[in-house]
């Protein structure tokens, strides 16, 4: 092509290109961005503007009820540390963890706070979280010696560990919060309640502990943990004493938690490790033979998609429906 020919044809799309300017495509700042008010949070988006049907407004104001009971606060920085961020994410969790989840009546606000202490205790990778539920325990009306009885409790099923991080973690709590101190709590652990040394000094022997362990396993899991022990007689018979003399010997006598707020605990933790389904299915039923309801156990397994995600809920309902059908 001769060299005029060219230049021209350069030209016509030099031309072409200025007829059609390209549009900003950057996205814009949102206002507002990193402010200190959860409705600002609230109302920033990173996709595009739009206005909140009236469905999602009721389910944030709901939401932000909830969580300025759980936290104390009318501003709970958990929503504000997302603003420059992900905004979204502080919608979701206004929206769906607490005006959806934690605003359903099917548990109370103590029974929500302990089977999320017990989940993220027992989980072991969420301090902060832990922390903040720890407080929200005490905001709700749990007291230093159930929260504790919590921990403790998780260290059968998810280690001892996951417990001692766990106490650390509530340590700090109760030392930033002395109002919460009884008269018998001067430090900031909480008052003795331990079972093990009370029955040791009344002269408490081996006999006396595996008694009060065999009744324990009795009466929370019935047949299904009786079955448990007996399976291990013939490959493991000294497991099968520690979850007879330990586990409801020592721990599940302890009389800071009633039977049924322990084993709404253990369905928790059970949930939220998702490694433990033959466990979770035994401690559904001790859930239901010391008093706990079908909706309860669900509610609770419900609740831990927030904490341990939609899968493990999933998992854990499918075994809740094997143990509705078995205990019918």
């Amino acid at each position: 092509m001769p060299c005029d020919a060219r230049k021209a044809k350069r030209g016509r799309g030099r031309a072409r290109i200025k007829a059609h300017p390209v549009r900003d495509t950057a996205p814009h700042q949102p206002a507002g961005t990193g402010a200190s008010t959860v409705n600002t949070t609230l109302a920033t988006h990173t996709t595009a503007t739009r206005t909140a049907p009236a469905g999602d407004n009721a389910r944030r104001a709901r939401g932000l009820d909830v969580l300025r009971t759980v936290s104390g606060t009318n501003g709970p920085a958990v929503l504000d540390s997302l603003a420059d961020i992900a905004p979204d994410l502080a919608r979701y969790t206004a929206e769906f963890a607490y005006g959806d989840v934690y605003a359903n009546p099917r548990l109370t606000p103590r029974q929500r706070q302990i089977a999320t202490v017990a989940a993220l205790a027992a989980l072991g990778n969420a301090t902060p979280q832990l922390r903040f539920h720890i407080d929200g325990a005490l905001n709700v009306g749990c007291t230093r010696t159930e929260i504790v009885e919590v921990i403790v409790h998780t260290a059968v099923y998810a280690g001892f560990p996951a417990a001692l991080n766990a106490i650390a973690a509530a340590r700090d709590v109760f030392t930033a919060r002395p109002d919460t101190a009884t008269e018998a709590q001067t430090g900031t652990e909480p008052a003795a309640s331990d079972a093990s040394a009370a029955a040791e000094a009344s002269g408490d022997t081996p006999s006396d502990r595996r008694a009060r362990g065999t009744r324990a396993l009795s009466a929370v899991d019935g047949q299904a943990g009786e079955h448990v022990i007996a399976s291990l007689a013939d490959i493991a018979p000294d497991l099968g004493a520690y979850i007879v003399d330990f586990v409801f010997g020592d721990v599940y006598t302890r009389p800071g938690l009633d039977l049924k707020t322990r084993e709404l605990a253990t369905v928790a933790a059970c949930t939220a490790l998702g490694t433990a389904a033959p466990q979770l299915k035994v401690h559904l039923h001790g859930f239901l033979n010391v008093g706990g309801t079908r909706d309860e156990a669900v509610e609770t397994i419900t609740q831990m998609a927030v904490y341990a995600g939609f899968p493990a809920a999933l998992n854990a309902i499918t075994v809740a429906r094997e143990a509705f059908t078995e205990h019918a």
